[in-house]
């Protein structure tokens, strides 16, 4: 029998769009619908509040505060296991120390942890980073993909087999794969870039030892540069990010995805695969890659970036869907639960201006601060909103982090999966703990029942 190769079947056919079409016509429901059975598109009703589908004590957002029953808007909080995420964050800053191992513990057992605690939790993740005999060879450097998170998924799937006890899904093994693949992401990433970077690309192929000595943060960084070095701030502002994407409670899309999944009794190598597919997508995980292309695309169309008339201006036609991408979208600005401010994006910014500084890109700092302070005048200015307050979001300047820090594009994404494994390992170990029941949501169906027809009668 003739062998076809899969990728002599990569475009569409006329016989592929003829039955396109026939999906499209015969898959579009009725929006009008949605609103006859008061369906929450979204999970999310009319003033965009998630309806409640289950409880966590693991993260809480809150973005608004009830006076006489209603929801009055007030500045973001994150909380990590009811601490305040600023709180952390200054108290591992103002030690000089680094942060994601002490939230990924904080997280994943419930408590902070002392001095001796903390060292021996970081050392068992550096004695779990690393990854099977050839295992680079054999798996990541066969078949490299531009597309980092399908590698990213395709190598945890495949450690499975690995695992002598993969299927148990008992809360101490569930600890164990868990804080192993917390541990091994970061590997996985990297070198599946490098791998692309070679072989795709035609770069050099630059594989580092991870060391033993290093945490999360300086590991990416190590791995990631030819000469393997970085300055302490360096690591410190990558560190701040892990520590700021950890986790964002139960009700963001790759979390919930994880609890369903686990939810189900799956492995947790299936578990963290669901998560990775679920942040893949643009709606979810890939925001600041599309910062980063807006904002070089208004670079390109505006003559003065000084000029704030002529970005305003700039930026209504990206709103209008006239430029950039034409989704109608200003990336960045906005999001589904923050109003008046994202406690992760003031956070950062401190220390992106502090980045900016060293590495000589002041104006590009400051173009970047007067789109954040224009973007939400255009937005409420041409948009009927449910609400007035509208702020940028983690993704405005955690993309110019990582360009500051000259980190690939094809790995922003893979690094918001790198620190959010310590949140999805918690939600899972939760869901084991507590759960109890499949996560089954209701559909109504809403097409009329149908006679069958015989085949030769159609």
């Amino acid at each position: 029998m003739k062998k076809i190769a899969i990728d002599s079947h990569s475009e569409n056919t006329p016989e592929i769009e003829k039955l396109a079409t026939l999906c499209r016509d015969n898959n579009k429901i009725d929006d009008s619908l949605y609103y006859r059975y008061n369906v929450k598109r979204g999970l999310r009703d009319l003033n965009g509040k998630g309806v409640l589908t289950g409880l966590t004590e693991i993260a809480e957002v809150k973005s608004y505060t009830i006076d006489d029953d209603e929801m009055v808007p007030c500045p973001g909080k994150l909380y990590y296991r009811g601490y305040n995420v600023e709180d952390l964050v200054h108290g591992f800053v103002k030690e000089h120390r680094f942060g994601f191992e002490e939230t990924a513990y904080l997280l994943i057992f419930g408590t902070l942890p002392n001095a001796k605690e903390l060292k021996e939790f970081t050392d068992l993740l550096a004695s779990y980073r690393t990854l099977p005999t050839n295992f680079v060879r054999d798996v990541i450097m066969k078949a490299p993909s531009k597309e980092m998170m399908n590698t990213l998924s395709r190598s945890i799937l495949t450690l499975y087999p690995y695992d002598d006890n993969a299927d148990d899904v008992s809360v101490d093994n569930a600890l164990r794969q868990c804080l192993q693949l917390t541990a091994v992401t970061p590997l996985l990433a990297v070198f599946g870039y490098q791998a692309f970077k070679h072989y795709k690309e035609g770069g050099s192929l630059v594989i580092h030892q991870p060391d033993p000595k290093m945490g999360t943060a300086e590991t990416v960084l190590h791995l990631l540069r030819d000469d393997g070095k970085f300055t302490k701030f360096e690591a410190r502002v990558l560190d701040l990010c892990l520590v700021l994407h950890a986790d964002h409670g139960g009700g963001n899309n790759s979390t919930f995805t994880n609890r369903v999944v686990t939810s189900t009794l799956t492995d947790t190598y299936s578990a963290m695969a669901a998560s990775l597919a679920s942040l893949k997508g643009p709606r979810h995980g890939g925001a600041n890659i599309k910062v980063v292309g807006m904002m070089n695309d208004i670079k390109k169309h505006v003559k003065d970036l000084e000029d704030e008339e002529e970005i305003r201006k700039y930026l209504e036609k990206i709103l209008r869907g006239k430029a950039y991408d034409r989704k109608g979208l200003l990336y960045g600005v906005g999001h589904a639960v923050y109003t008046i401010s994202d406690p992760r994006a003031l956070l950062l910014k401190s220390f992106v201006e502090r980045l900016a500084d060293k590495k000589n890109a002041r104006e590009e700092f400051d173009f970047y601060q007067r789109v954040e302070r224009i973007a939400p005048e255009v937005i409420t200015g041409n948009r009927h909103m449910y609400r007035a307050n509208i702020s940028i979001n983690v993704d405005f300047y955690s993309g110019l982090v990582y360009q500051l820090l000259g980190l690939p594009e094809e790995l922003f994404t893979p690094l918001f999966a790198i620190a959010r494994m310590a949140g999805w390992s918690a939600h899972r170990l939760e869901e084991l703990s507590s759960g109890g029941k499949i996560i089954r949501p209701a559909y109504k169906n809403v097409v009329k029942h149908t006679q069958y027809v015989p085949i030769k009668n159609r």
